[in-house]
């Protein structure tokens, strides 16, 4: 890369998010429905095919990292996995969406874990890409809101194509519709990006297993974000999860589409928002404050009911808004982190430091279901019913608002002291030069 960052550079590096987006939705959300119901697979058996796939793809995470960073030639690293994920992930949609008559539960099996090792190979390398396209602290930020805000606008045309060509109500018809588009704009993405950005080849000397692992747990700044990664996870995934029931169970609002489409259109208006304030008082502060806002837009929620949307209506704008800083500033703060590992001997290992983040995303995204379903189950939700408890709904609402406002409020806490600021990371860089230098020596001498 030259010295500065190009803005088509940014552009280029990002705009791999959106076609990623526009899966992400249909995976986690229409497909389960679509293959338990339409397709008659049966809930237990969709249920527990796509729990084995993803429980598989959480761990395969590090191991995708590892290999890009460490099995793949010189400059080739990120490029060649993505390159070899794409058809693979591509394969799988098609499966997926395009199911034929009659289509087995052993069909839904090989989809899914295709699928889930395309996106896999494909989005660890194009993460861990971030803190290899430019060793400056601002610039990084630029990369992580472009790629978070594409995939934002990802979402955003996910939610948006069914109601503007009136297929909603045909997950079948919506499937294949983004079949059409991911097609098309995957391979476009992969193109753009592995012809106009530079890849630099490691130079560095791999640590042992034992020094690798040293290394990791010594890492305090690795450990401080994990943690705060984990338990912010969790409180996005929290009202992710429940959003559909609290909305129609708790305020009776019957027709929820528009409220996500509030939600991420915010999220897409509130991305370069967050660069100009991470560039004011650091990526650290900036997330805290998108910590804060959102924190403080959920207090309210637990005590709102069916004659208090307009008043929910402003809390899902504002929480939208926060979305690009805490997708994005994150995502820049674990490329210093890396830096701090790679001066402290880890080698330049991007590909599993980012493997181990995705991987804790995944975990909080499954706790939160295992928290939230089991939780209202207890406390007398039956869908069978046909009412739901007070009791029920007040616990929903806690559930949906109250715990990931103190989750995020305990996070604050963790990010605001964050120890790499702009000068911490030029320091890490110029120990990082210093090594490279000394290790070039050595083998000169060797």
């Amino acid at each position: 890369m030259s010295e500065r960052l190009r803005l088509l550079d940014s552009l280029s590096y990002g705009c791999l998010g959106l076609p990623l987006a526009l899966l992400g939705l249909p995976l986690y959300v229409y497909l389960p429905t679509y293959y338990a119901r339409d397709l008659m697979l049966g809930p237990a058996t969709v249920g527990g095919i796509l729990m084995a796939s993803r429980i598989l793809d959480v761990f395969t995470d590090p191991v995708a990292g590892w290999i890009s960073d460490r099995l793949l030639p010189g400059n080739w690293r990120r490029r060649g996995m993505l390159i070899a994920g794409a058809p693979i992930l591509l394969g799988g949609i098609w499966m997926l969406f395009l199911p034929p008559d009659g289509a087995s539960s052993a069909w839904l099996l090989i989809g899914t874990t295709l699928a889930c090792l395309g996106w896999t190979l494909v989005d660890i390398p194009h993460a861990a890409w971030i803190a290899e396209l430019s060793e400056n602290y601002y610039e990084r930020s630029l990369l992580a809101t472009t790629r978070e805000g594409f995939r934002v606008l990802g979402v955003f045309l996910t939610l948006a194509l069914p109601l503007a060509t009136g297929t909603s109500e045909n997950l079948g018809t919506v499937l294949r519709q983004l079949l059409i588009l991911v097609m098309f704009s995957l391979p476009l993405a992969v193109a753009i990006a592995v012809l106009t950005l530079s890849e630099p080849s490691t130079a560095f000397r791999s640590p042992s297993w034992i020094q690798s692992v040293n290394l990791l747990w010594g890492n305090r700044p690795l450990r401080r974000l994990l943690l705060a990664y984990l338990l912010d996870g969790l409180a996005n995934g929290l009202p992710a999860t429940l959003f559909l029931l609290f909305t129609t169970q708790r305020l009776a609002i019957p027709e929820p589409l528009p409220l996500l489409l509030l939600y991420f259109g915010a999220g897409v208006l509130g991305v370069p928002l967050w660069l100009k304030l991470a560039r004011k008082v650091g990526k650290h502060r900036a997330w805290a404050v998108s910590l804060a806002l959102a924190a403080l837009s959920f207090l309210p929620v637990p005590w709102l009911g069916p004659q208090q949307t307009d008043l929910f209506i402003v809390t899902v704008a504002l929480t939208g808004l926060t979305l690009g800083g805490d997708m994005a500033l994150p995502v820049a703060m674990q490329a210093d982190v890396v830096d701090a590992d790679t001066a402290a001997g880890g080698g330049m290992r991007a590909g599993l430091l980012f493997g181990i983040w995705s991987m804790t995303t995944k975990f909080a995204l499954a706790l939160s279901v295992g928290i939230a379903f089991p939780l209202l189950e207890i406390f007398g939700y039956n869908p069978k019913l046909s009412y739901t408890p007070d009791l029920t709904l007040c616990v929903l609402a806690w559930l949906y608002a109250g715990l990931p406002a103190v989750l995020k409020t305990i996070c604050i806490g963790l990010v605001w002291h964050f120890p790499i600021d702009a000068k911490a990371q030029v320091q890490a860089r110029e120990q990082i030069r210093r090594l490279l230098q000394s290790q070039n020596e050595q083998r000169r001498k060797g």
